[in-house]
């Protein structure tokens, strides 16, 4: 962990939805060697990810579990609606508009919106006035034909 401040991310979602975004960017956090915490606010989602971070890919998997499963604290990526931080992880993933919460603990903060949900866009963009006015460093991604681009 850093002494710096947490960086949020902010991936705007165009071409692919969660299902396809979140496994490549949780690789990549875990190939960082951080452990990550995926916080949505809705029960149903934990219970999806849950199944499809299983079989996403025919020849990989992630590891992960519910957060209230036992020895989740053990897991490099964690589900969870709660505000916990069990596995100490280094990365948060924000989802279906899930609040950030206090964020002192994590490196990096990633929120993931869909472009073509208004209700997203509209929360997304109060969140980022919400961090950035109080000092944290912000990017903003968006997703393009090849990949994530930053635009600010």
């Amino acid at each position: 962990m850093t002494d710096a401040a947490c960086e949020v991310w902010f991936y705007h979602l165009e071409r692919t939805g969660l299902d396809q975004a979140l496994p490549e960017l949780l690789e990549k956090t875990l190939a960082r060697g951080w452990k990550a915490l995926v916080r949505t606010s809705q029960p149903a989602r934990v219970e999806h990810l849950d199944s499809w971070l299983w079989s996403y890919r025919d020849e990989s998997f992630l590891p992960h579990a519910p957060a209230e499963e036992a020895g989740a604290a053990r897991q490099p990526v964690l589900l969870t609606t709660g505000f916990e931080n069990p596995n100490d992880a280094d990365a948060l993933f924000l989802v279906d508009g899930a609040e950030p919460g206090e964020l002192s603990a994590f490196a990096r903060c990633v929120v993931l919106f869909d472009g073509a949900d208004e209700a997203q866009l509209a929360e997304a963009r109060g969140l980022w006035k919400r961090i950035k006015d109080g000092g944290l460093p912000v990017s903003y991604w968006k997703q393009q034909a090849r990949g994530w681009e930053k635009q600010a």
